[in-house]
């Protein structure tokens, strides 16, 4: 049951594969919505000359902006080139979901395989049982269906922005030409707040995709695994909950990690004792690295990074525990996830 340096080397291999996967489709989608845009600016831009023409006295009303005939029609565009946009993110999601919750379960058995007395030491290792087709499917289906549905409001969020933007009266103060410059950057803002919503959509489901496969991979060998850990990765990047939550073990049954957005954290499953699988052997030291011993060796300017002044404050004056950084927290039209206690959420704990 010991975590090997073996078991890290794998664990360390399946977060370089799983970011690798993740920035493929991160730069499918920046791709595709530069493309968009860079068709759309042209027909914005002679719209937003047009309009700049038709000012008087240097000022253009909201009342303008939205009759102007070929600023609604770039607008239609938009709206059409954001539906493309939202199918092609739910496409290029679901081409990669099935390979992550594949890896992810082969993964899962290759480091539990890992916390396994050497073979050489042993007469037989126990046989692990593979996620089944059915398991892998469903998983595929259900993450498709989510980054589909989380995509609906897409289009509609993306064009009110960009229509607020453009829309708004404008006293003009300076050269037509700068101002239209500045409402067709404010556009693309606009349309790109479209491009972080499908990334952080698309990128937190298939992360859940990869926990599903992992825990349907601990289902199906809990004759050998005892639960899961959950294991953060430890760096100056990661929050106060997830650093809080590393290294607490979890039955095979619970989903998760629970973590939020885009959350970095892996399940790690936890072999039963060697002794309780049959073998008579002493077992390794276990390498996992408590959260607090890594945090307490930290300078004081990362510590202070990582929690910031008061809630630092407040957890070396013993005034909070470790685990009241870390609250659980429930979001409609979402799964529940742990989140960072807000401060002063801790103030009321001290108090």
């Amino acid at each position: 049951m010991a975590i090997t340096s073996t078991t890290l080397a794998l664990l360390a291999a399946r977060r370089q594969e799983v970011d690798q996967v993740l920035a493929d489709l991160d730069l499918a989608l920046i791709g595709a919505w530069v493309q968009a845009w860079d068709d759309l600016s042209v027909e914005f831009d002679a719209a937003l000359a047009d309009l700049m023409l038709a000012a008087k006295d240097g000022r253009v009303t909201g009342s303008q902006a939205a009759k102007n005939v070929r600023l609604r029609k770039a607008l239609s565009l938009a709206v059409e080139r954001l539906d493309e946009l939202s199918q092609l993110a739910t496409v290029s999601a679901q081409a990669d979901v099935l390979r992550m919750a594949l890896a992810a379960a082969q993964s899962q058995i290759d480091v539990a395989l890992s916390q396994l007395p050497p073979a050489d030491r042993v007469a037989v290792l126990p046989t692990f049982t593979r996620v089944s087709d059915a398991t892998m499917d469903a998983i595929v289906a259900r993450t498709t269906q989510n980054i589909a549905t989380g995509l609906l409001p897409l289009t509609d969020d993306a064009v009110a922005v960009m229509k607020r933007n453009l829309i708004r009266g404008i006293a003009v103060g300076e050269n037509p030409r700068a101002v239209a410059r500045r409402m067709l950057r404010q556009a693309e803002q606009g349309f790109n707040g479209g491009l972080t919503r499908a990334m952080t959509i698309a990128r937190t489901e298939m992360l859940d995709a990869h926990r599903a496969a992992g825990k349907a991979a601990d289902m199906a060998n809990t004759d050998i695994t005892t639960g899961w850990i959950w294991g953060a990765s430890l760096d100056a990047r990661t929050c106060p909950s997830c650093i809080a939550q590393h290294g607490q073990l979890h039955t095979p049954d619970e989903d998760g990690p629970l973590d939020h957005h885009c959350g970095r954290c892996a399940r790690i499953p936890k072999t039963k004792t060697w002794k309780e699988l049959g073998f008579n052997i002493e077992e390794p030291a276990d390498l996992m690295q408590d959260s607090r011993e890594w945090f307490d060796g930290l300078t004081d300017d990362t510590k202070r990074q990582i929690m910031g002044a008061e809630r630092l404050e407040l957890l070396n004056s013993g005034a909070i525990k470790w685990e009241d950084l870390s609250t659980r927290r429930t979001t409609d039209g979402w799964r529940d996830a742990m989140h960072v206690t807000p401060v002063k959420d801790l103030r009321g704990l001290a108090a």
